[in-house]
């Protein structure tokens, strides 16, 4: 059971953590700077994929994509403009484990997604009723496309990136979250995203017992965070983190 004093700490956290000043610095700003659905849509999944290791290693390869993109990210996609600077082929690192080639297959493999279907979110609204099943679907349409080196193959792991994309775009009436698949999703139904430095925090609270990133210990986290945040499990992203930076 969660004492009392940890519910009101992690409530008071979250009040003052979920605000426009999260975003800097985070890799969730870079949605924030382009515009339209379609285009945010784009720049947060590839910014969600990419995020991971140092984030002053990261950040500049999302805003690299953004600026060849010209902001138009959507668009440098479905055109299949990206393999002009992301040529098939090339094995040249682009970040960490990715080479250029990697990101190539990986774009190539999210543009017939979104030709097919006219947007991920399209896939995912026509294939998942709650956050489990997009991260599924998510994983299983990517792995079908070649490219389960950079999306998750299955939600057996933690699947992390995929989670902070998915409450991206389903939690609304959030200075940071963009809410555009909230009608679709229920936000009660989203995992948390869970890294190291999450898990780290909840096993600090007496959260969680469990050493291990995997699905089945995001969902326990999950339901702890549901006790807390009945209506929006996922402030509990935003509590952890305040309680980490405390």
């Amino acid at each position: 059971m969660i004492s009392k004093a940890t519910k009101q700490l992690l409530r008071q956290y979250a009040a003052k953590y979920e605000t426009v000043a999260f975003l800097e610095g985070d890799p969730s700003w870079f949605m924030h700077q382009v515009a339209g659905a379609s285009n945010q849509e784009a720049t947060a999944f590839l910014a969600a994929c990419l995020s991971y290791g140092s984030r002053k290693q990261f950040m500049p390869k999302i805003q690299w994509m953004v600026e060849r993109a010209e902001g138009k990210v959507d668009a440098w996609v479905r055109s299949g403009a990206f393999a002009d600077d992301l040529p098939a082929g090339d094995s040249r690192c682009f970040y960490r484990l990715y080479t250029v080639g990697q990101m190539h297959r990986f774009l190539q493999a999210y543009r017939r997604v979104i030709l097919e279907y006219g947007s991920l979110g399209e896939y995912v609204i026509n294939n998942a009723r709650d956050g489990l099943a997009a991260i599924e679907s998510i994983c299983r349409v990517f792995g079908q496309e070649g490219a389960s080196g950079i999306v998750p193959q299955n939600a057996q792991s933690a699947c992390k990136r995929v989670c902070m994309f998915l409450r991206w775009m389903v939690r609304s009436g959030s200075p940071v979250d963009l809410g555009l698949w909230a009608d679709c999703i229920d936000c009660r139904t989203l995992i948390m995203p869970l890294d190291t430095h999450v898990l780290t925090e909840a096993q600090r609270l007496r959260l969680l017992t469990s050493n291990s990133a995997t699905m089945s210990t995001a969902r326990r986290l999950t339901q702890q965070m549901l006790e807390i945040f009945p209506d929006d499990p996922l402030k509990g992203d935003f509590a952890l983190f305040g309680y980490g930076v405390n």
